[in-house]
């Protein structure tokens, strides 16, 4: 049965929105009804500045004990691809260093996964050279992750690997057991791919998927000497309940069940939200998110 989660980057303040405490989160995701956490692996949450003992991390345990929540995920923010400008400087070594505090803090939370991003493409000269990077690091972060106890999950957020067969070449490349997909239905929806197919294709390697929703804003300058409004693009996209906005979920649910997976489904608000950032307008929406969930996952 697949298990909704929250992701904690919801209520982290970062677009100017009610920030909380790791631990006050926690009882929020509780209040709300979600039975998992996902939770960002950086201030002012669970930084590896911060949080470098078993004992820093007591508090967490103890607010996720008495709350009766699984925190199910950390997520790292890495950028595999980044550090062409300063080849001095080992930004691999660091990241994957960045990767191993991660999942040693996920083994002292009890997590099952430490999330990870691939690469931004650096120019279209370099795509090779960027995906062999991406792949190199990628195996010896998952090798890692492994010693710890959990799982590697690549998240389909940046240039390389946003697409299921993108995903699917990585996987294939980097070739651990370790790495399994953590696939969004963001980017198909967004490059107009087969939402029910790439979930079906997707399905048998994940771990996790995160759900966000917008509705599509077309953007327009006036322009005095023509007395008209030129087009631009691309559009603004704005985030707003899961099932108001345009991604069509339900073939993409039908396409994770068929394909049989049975992991964490998380819910982010990871840009502002329509309503604001008020805590009243979050909870709404996270709120509204999870009762979509639900019915995602009882489906027929």
């Amino acid at each position: 049965m697949m298990k909704p989660a929250l992701f904690s980057v919801s209520y982290a303040g970062y677009w100017g929105q009610h920030a909380l405490s790791i631990e006050e989160f926690l009882r929020k995701a509780a209040a709300l009804g979600y039975p998992a956490v996902e939770l960002a692996g950086k201030r002012p949450h669970l930084s590896i500045l911060d949080y470098r003992t078993q004992e820093s991390v007591a508090s967490i345990r103890s607010a996720a004990q008495s709350a009766g929540i699984e925190i199910a995920t950390i997520a790292g923010y890495t950028d595999f691809t980044a550090g062409r400008e300063s080849p001095e400087v080992p930004q691999q070594e660091i990241q994957s260093a960045y990767v191993r505090q991660l999942a040693q803090l996920a083994n002292w939370l009890g997590a099952k996964i430490v999330r990870v991003f691939s690469g931004y493409m650096t120019g279209p000269q370099q795509l090779a050279s960027d995906w062999e990077r991406v792949v190199r690091t990628l195996r010896e972060a998952a090798a890692i992750a492994a010693e710890y106890g959990v799982v590697l999950g690549l998240q389909n957020h940046h240039d390389l690997g946003v697409t299921a067969d993108g995903l699917a070449a990585l996987l294939e490349d980097v070739g651990h057991p370790n790495l399994k997909a953590m696939f969004d239905p963001w980017s198909v929806a967004l490059t107009g791919g087969d939402l029910y197919e790439s979930a079906r294709r997707m399905a048998p390697h994940m771990v996790q998927t995160t759900l966000a929703d917008y509705v599509r804003i077309e953007r327009f300058a006036y322009r005095p000497a023509l007395v008209n409004y030129e087009r631009l693009e691309p559009d603004w996209i704005r985030a707003v309940p899961l099932g108001d906005g345009f991604i069509d979920f339900a073939p993409f649910f039908a396409g994770l069940r068929a394909g049989g997976f049975s992991g964490y489904v998380a819910y982010e608000m990871c840009s502002p939200v329509r309503g604001g950032g008020a805590e009243a307008n979050l909870d709404a929406t996270a709120a509204k998110s999870l009762a979509f969930i639900q019915r995602l996952i009882h489906a027929d």
